[in-house]
């Protein structure tokens, strides 16, 4: 079992402990499973994840859960994206399919920071968009669209106008 900061009472520490524990256990056994696949020992992955060994065959049998950061260098080692393993992890919540986020992670000319940055400034255009849509939703009258030129506006962040308007 992996042991929790604070002081919680028994059957609270029970839950969070098993809680911990499958998670752990969860990326554990995606790990192995994607070293096993990409047939790379545990030594070899540990020395490109810059880890021991046993940290890292401890990670994999589940009894311990990795920081954001091992898992980035896990993810290199495996020559996977980190994404996949934040998300395998519960670090970060599966999104829906898009072929803008599919092809910026699968592109091996830029670096993981480097995507994981053009994926928050599309992903912040996506959610400033999703408002700008709801709130003409809202005052335009029942049966009638806004405009397509409106629909694919582009948001310039720099552009303060709007918030005086």
């Amino acid at each position: 079992m992996v042991d929790e900061p604070g002081d919680m009472s028994g059957s609270d520490m029970s839950g969070a402990a098993r809680v911990v524990s499958s998670a752990a256990q969860d990326i554990g056994s995606f790990i192995r499973s994607q070293r096993e696949a990409a047939q790379v020992s545990l030594r070899q992955l540990a020395q490109l994840a810059g880890v021991s060994n046993p940290y890292l065959s401890q990670i994999e049998r589940g009894l311990r859960k990795p920081s954001a950061d091992v898992l980035a260098q896990i993810a290199k080692g495996l020559r996977v994206s980190s994404e996949v393993l934040y998300m395998q992890a519960g670090i970060l919540e599966k999104r829906p399919p898009s072929p803008v986020r599919d092809a910026l992670l699968a592109d091996g000319a830029i670096t993981e920071r480097q995507k994981q940055v053009l994926l928050e400034i599309y992903e912040s255009f996506c959610r400033e968009n999703d408002s700008k849509q709801s709130e003409i939703a809202g005052q335009a009258p029942e049966g009638v669209a806004a405009s397509d030129e409106e629909e694919h506006q582009i948001a310039d962040p720099l552009d303060r106008r709007s918030e005086n308007d």
